[in-house]
């Protein structure tokens, strides 16, 4: 066959073509609908206060084409919001903000089938932060005075906690496993409620993150004993923490964003770059400071690595205090 110059030429530009369209990138994605927004734990509780924050700072910098749309699934300590994740039917629009149930629910509750390490690790936007609080008319002021109080009431001093066998669960059965107390404690559905009750003195106790208990202790209602954090917090400069007075505990509570289970990888990397950007604004900043919340934003393995730890920690957790085998 004879191969004119013209018929190279056009078959040399048609390879080109070829070549090029396999080279080009996929399209990266960006969300085209609402996103859904999955908070599990109720209205009012620091998760809560937290989602609604950020979905208003990436609404005001105009961050996102489409709008994220918080959705409350508070029930069984987690378990409907995680159920609701993994069953998933668009897993691109579809975020949560997680709590440590993240890591307890699923350990507790194996008949759901989670996995959380198929969860995409979008962002960890901070670690939250427990005190323990008491209600001023206890007259109680001090950790040693709690223990002595909390010791002499037994189960009739009551400890009001977001969820059962959820972090503040867990707190309660430490202090409870060491200090030979025999606290009650009550679960609700949210941290807000549980602040409230504690107000309206309806519980004695409780170990409300800070964002949760502020307004009640800038009205001066209730009184915050000792932080569970290694060092003193500076919203509390006065606060000691718990090994300040002989205790060897310290405990956070993770505040991450994860995609649903089957996200694709662009979807990932889409959503751990906006939540980059709403981490970096000011008011996101300012807030970390104004509820003591700490840690370093992190995504990607350095989180699922963070996962792996912390789900190992409450595992040892959970089996100590016989929640689990």
């Amino acid at each position: 066959m004879i191969v004119t110059k013209r018929l190279f030429c056009a078959a040399l530009g048609a390879a080109a073509l070829t070549a090029a369209s396999f080279a080009a990138p996929a399209q990266a994605f960006e969300p085209n609908k609402p996103i859904d927004f999955v908070i599990m734990a109720g209205k009012g509780g620091g998760a809560d206060k937290m989602a609604r924050l950020m979905q208003s700072i990436i609404e005001q910098q105009d961050l996102a084409p489409r709008p994220l749309v918080p959705i409350n699934k508070a029930g069984g300590s987690g378990a409907e919001a995680l159920v609701h994740m993994k069953g998933a039917k668009d897993p691109n629009h579809t975020i949560m903000v997680t709590l440590n149930s993240f890591f307890t629910t699923p350990l507790r509750q194996p008949g759901l089938g989670v996995d959380i390490m198929e969860f995409a690790p979008v962002g960890r936007m901070a670690e939250d932060t427990f005190l323990l609080w008491v209600h001023k008319d206890e007259g109680v002021t001090s950790f040693d005075q709690f223990l002595e109080t909390a010791k002499s009431r037994g189960s009739d001093w009551v400890m009001g906690g977001t969820g059962k066998n959820s972090e503040d669960n867990i707190i309660t059965d430490f202090l409870n496993n060491n200090y030979g107390l025999d606290i009650k404690y009550i679960p609700y559905k949210g941290g807000g409620e549980v602040a409230k009750q504690l107000a309206g003195q309806q519980i004695t106790s409780s170990v409300n993150n800070p964002s949760e208990a502020l307004g009640f202790y800038e009205s001066g209602d209730v009184i915050p004993l000792v932080a569970f954090t290694d060092e003193r917090l500076p919203l509390f400069p006065d606060v000691p923490t718990l090994r300040e007075v002989g205790g060897d505990f310290s405990y956070f509570m993770q505040r991450s964003v994860v995609g649903a289970p089957g996200m694709s990888a662009e979807a990932q990397a889409y959503y751990t770059d906006l939540f980059s950007k709403a981490y970096q604004t000011d008011q996101w900043q300012k807030y970390k400071a104004d509820k003591s919340l700490m840690g370093d934003f992190m995504a990607g393995d350095d989180l699922k690595a963070y996962w792996m730890v912390q789900r190992d920690r409450h595992e040892a957790i959970l089996k100590a205090s016989g929640a689990i085998n």
